[in-house]
């Protein structure tokens, strides 16, 4: 592809992000390469990351466009901006680019023309939602968690996020699975929190690997993993993973109960489930049961006092994965924040009953925001008596290290802070 066919290519594939925003856009990226078997290595390359730039960067640039929010820009503007801002592009290559010959795009409009002037002169002064690369209607709600720090906490949620894996010990250690990621060549480095992870040197055809294929390793996020270790399942107990979604926790919690006792995956959606077994057969997880909640009115029931430990990650707004899909930044409103909130506490209400007199339930999720956080942990403790707030502390003390992050009974990792992606982790104790 030449350089105007590569710029053409990212025009329409940001496009198609920016038209369908309930569509993640790693899966609009896969499906449009999927359509065009002609686009070479580099070219691939190339448009993602010009993609993915735009959108991480999307608030400079709107600003550079001389917008004051974001979402006013197309693709086509946001592409310029970022030829000019990021690529440096001098006119005359501009021009070039946008010549209209066949596969180009079409050529500059007088007001892009003029816009070229914009783009090359001194940025004004910034506000602080471009700088930190958030929607500026959500400043309040950040600003209420990270106060003076929300520019330098934004900015690395911005940030590309490392590769992580967590290690299947159902199949093998840490150091075999790093011997058998290094025989491909796959560099993997110990992650400083999680005992059980490994953080790539770069990036690399993990799924392609034979630890991959072998049930050595998941694709997890540090962070992720923490939770899975922080509900403490133990061999031959009743846990429940309660919004088992895809099953990443659910096959860490199979192998620290080391495939002995009952382990429950519920989730609302009976093909997330589905998708997940060939994962849970891959990882030699043989005590996982999946049930639709839908269809498991009479099991939920049954269940009632009887589990020694629940997980629930609930749904959320998924801010705290930002970096990793930066297109769903731009789509959040507190509408949005207050719908997941109001469902969270749904979740919590229903899952709390299945925890027998003296288990724990772990409330997680990946957010940033305190509606979906602290005020939850707040709404819990008033409407259920029966429960009594533990320290995420004490219990990584118990289960993991020494050396907690904070010595704080709720625990929120931040990609500034902790090079995760951003996780809120509360532990709940049912009295006895």
């Amino acid at each position: 592809m030449t350089p105007a066919a590569r710029t053409e290519s990212a025009i329409g594939l940001l496009d198609q992000i920016l038209s369908q925003p309930q569509q993640p856009a790693d899966r609009t990226v896969a499906a449009w390469f999927r359509q065009r078997r002609y686009a070479g290595a580099k070219d691939r390359t190339y448009v993602t990351n010009l993609v993915y730039g735009i959108l991480r960067r999307r608030g400079a640039l709107e600003w550079a466009l001389g917008h004051a929010d974001a979402g006013e820009s197309d693709a086509r503007a946001l592409v310029l901006a970022w030829l000019v801002k990021d690529e440096g592009l001098p006119d005359d290559d501009l021009v070039a680019r946008f010549s209209g010959a066949e596969h180009a795009p079409a050529p500059l409009a007088a007001a892009e023309q003029s816009l070229l002037t914009q783009l090359r002169a001194a940025p004004a002064p910034q506000p602080d939602w471009v700088r930190g690369e958030y929607p500026p209607m959500l400043d309040d709600s950040l600003r209420e968690v990270f106060g003076d720090d929300i520019v330098s906490e934004m900015a690395a949620v911005a940030e590309r996020a490392p590769v992580d894996l967590r290690v299947n010990t159902l199949r093998a250690d840490r150091d075999q699975a790093m011997a058998s990621l290094a025989r491909e060549n796959i560099v993997a480095q110990p992650t400083p929190l999680s005992p059980l992870g490994l953080r790539l040197d770069g990036r690399a055809n993990v799924a392609g690997s034979a630890a991959y294929r072998d049930g050595l390793v998941e694709v997890q996020d540090e962070g992720s993993q923490l939770i899975a270790a922080l509900v403490g399942a133990q061999p031959g107990e009743t846990v429940i993973d309660w919004c088992a979604g895809g099953g990443g926790k659910t096959l860490a919690l199979a192998a620290a109960m080391q495939n002995q006792g009952r382990l429950l995956a519920f989730d609302t959606s009976a093909e997330r489930l589905e998708a997940a077994t060939h994962r849970v057969a891959r990882a030699g997880a043989t005590i996982i049961e999946t049930h639709p909640l839908r269809e498991s009115a009479a099991l939920v029931a049954s269940l009632t006092g009887s589990a020694d430990r629940v997980l629930i990650d609930a749904p959320c707004s998924g801010s705290g994965a930002w970096r990793r899909n930066p297109a769903a930044k731009w789509r959040t409103t507190p509408a949005t924040i207050a719908e997941y909130a109001a469902r969270q506490c749904e979740i919590l209400a229903q899952a709390a009953d299945a925890v027998r007199p003296g288990g724990s339930l772990v409330y997680a999720t990946c957010s940033l925001f305190r509606a979906e956080n602290h005020a939850q942990v707040d709404s819990f403790l008033v409407a259920r008596r029966d429960y009594r707030l533990g320290s995420v502390a004490t219990r990584w003390r118990q289960l993991i290290s020494d050396d907690p992050p904070s010595e704080m009974p709720l625990l929120l990792l931040t990609p500034l802070e902790n090079n995760t992606d951003g996780f809120f982790i509360a532990v709940f104790e049912r009295k006895a």
